[in-house]
């Protein structure tokens, strides 16, 4: 897999979609969670080849296995089979996906948005294929790769980013048209139950749950707003009630003496002293 570019990726050309420069092949600066993925998918798969007696090890602990409810219930196994790959060129493409398509996104979300987003979407990938051995549509197997994380990267690049072009199996096709047929791949590989119809349905999950985490971003940013102004609003209300506790007890010092205050009262005022210590740092 490849990837066209234009220059308002890079932070020369940050300013915004205004421009319209033209395109050439670009290839990205690392950011750091895709070198960490990059390094650590790349190190297990070598660490699998090379040391034959842990390939065993790796896979029997660490892939997803939907054969036995005891080892679907291993919930690590969500995170862990997405570092695990069953030949060269399946790393090679998935590697690929995620070179050219990770950096962008996380400069866009920045790393502590990034690599949440791309383990989830391989969870989601998991999920689906789990849910439908369960409901018996696909026989019970086994699930490795990292395709679900790459093709939801994908599929938030196509809405993100439109005037991406990918390479797939060397043919150039704009982002968008490349991630529908894709879809339309998937959805016939799994009606059809093909060879890989367990993968083809963590592909295609991956890129549902993609899609879901970007189109829902104003509604998830709209509903952070409420809960900040609903907490900001509970805080004012909590200060409000402080402070005519505290006028109140204020009043009765003056009007009785300190010594007229219960231990409540007394603890009350304290408490609000050292709160307005704070505020004023």
């Amino acid at each position: 897999m490849g990837l066209y570019d234009r220059d308002y990726t890079r932070e020369s050309a940050e300013a915004g979609y205004r421009y319209a420069p033209r395109m050439r092949m670009s290839f990205p600066v690392l950011t750091p969670a895709v070198k960490f993925l990059l390094i650590t998918n790349i190190g297990v798969f070598l660490v699998a080849v090379i040391f034959q007696p842990l390939q065993n090890f790796l896979y029997g602990w660490f892939q997803l296995d939907a054969t036995s409810l005891v080892r679907t219930l291993q919930l690590w196994r969500l995170i862990t089979y997405q570092f695990l790959h069953a030949s060269i060129m399946h790393i090679l493409m998935n590697m690929l996906g995620l070179y050219f398509l990770g950096p962008t996104l996380e400069k866009h979300w920045g790393t502590r948005k990034f690599l949440p987003f791309y383990l989830g979407c391989g969870i989601a990938g998991a999920l689906f294929y789990i849910f439908l051995v369960a409901v018996n549509f696909l026989p019970a197997g086994y699930l490795i790769g990292a395709s679900g994380a790459v093709l939801g990267l994908l599929a938030a690049c196509a809405i993100l980013f439109p005037h991406f072009v990918i390479f797939i199996y060397f043919l150039p096709l704009p982002i968008r048209v490349a991630a529908l047929a894709l879809i339309i791949w998937y959805l016939v590989a799994i009606v059809s139950k093909g060879v890989n119809a367990g993968g083809d349905a963590a592909h295609l999950a991956g890129m549902a749950a993609g899609a879901a985490y970007v189109w829902s971003q104003p509604f998830r940013s709209q509903l952070k707003m409420k809960i900040r102004a609903s907490r900001w609003q509970k805080q004012m209300a909590q200060h409000q009630k402080l402070q005519m506790e505290v006028d109140r007890i204020l009043q009765k010092v003056h009007d009785s003496g300190l010594h007229s205050l219960s231990r409540k009262e007394k603890s009350m005022l304290k408490k609000a002293t050292k709160i307005e210590l704070l505020r004023r740092g």
